[in-house]
């Protein structure tokens, strides 16, 4: 259903996407990739953790790293990444690679779990407003293994004002959109909200083209 509602939500701004080349960065298992593909389009799974691609990965997936990847300038008609922006150490050079291999006019669908938001501790949410330590601690504690995620290794606190700060400040790129990714109604005015966005928006959606 994610990887369904996130196609419908790419051709919403960018029509069809058969026939075009989609670039699906951090995408895991390979969900998103599989439901680009049924539309007719060329999809191509990038993915860091061979473990994340599961037993039966996409044909063609690539183990490479988001920061560098094995493409050339221009190549996506459509560069996609979900739920991966808060994995990861230094969001902006991230997404410097995704303008980077996408065509001038090309879409950038860019979707992240802030750290405010009540899921932005993933396994121990909503814990982490608490601390991420003790959140961890009683996550151990309740289901007997250990978290999944650790503050500072595998997940990050991304939040949405700077980020939505440091995006319009790129001369590469112009915002579409930036809005809650699940939310039915008042998806873009819950995101312009300071303070409230953080807490609210729950998962931040942009939708960006790269300038020509």
């Amino acid at each position: 259903m994610l990887a369904r509602d996130a196609a419908d939500q790419v051709e919403a701004y960018d029509g069809p996407v058969k026939g075009r080349t989609v670039v699906d960065i951090g995408g895991g298992g390979g969900y998103f990739t599989d439901e680009f593909r049924r539309r007719g389009a060329h999809g191509y799974l990038f993915e860091p953790d061979m473990r994340e691609l599961g037993p039966k990965p996409p044909e063609g997936a690539v183990v490479a790293d988001g920061y560098l990847l094995p493409l050339a300038d221009g190549v996506a008609d459509v560069c996609f990444s979900s739920n991966v922006l808060e994995h990861v150490s230094d969001p902006q050079t991230f997404l410097s690679e995704m303008v980077r291999v996408t065509k001038p006019g090309g879409l950038i669908y860019v979707s992240f779990t802030n750290w405010l938001s009540p899921w932005g501790g993933h396994e121990w949410a909503p814990w982490h407003y608490l601390g991420a330590e003790r959140a961890r601690a009683r996550y151990s504690r309740r289901t007997g293994r250990p978290a999944k995620h650790t503050l500072g290794e595998n997940l990050f606190a991304v939040h949405i004002g700077p980020t939505l700060r440091q995006v319009r400040a790129r001369d590469d790129v112009t915002v579409v959109s930036a809005r809650s990714r699940y939310w039915p109604f008042l998806a873009q005015a819950v995101a312009k909200a300071p303070g409230l966005r953080e807490f609210a928006t729950w998962n931040l959606l942009l939708i960006l083209r790269r300038c020509p």
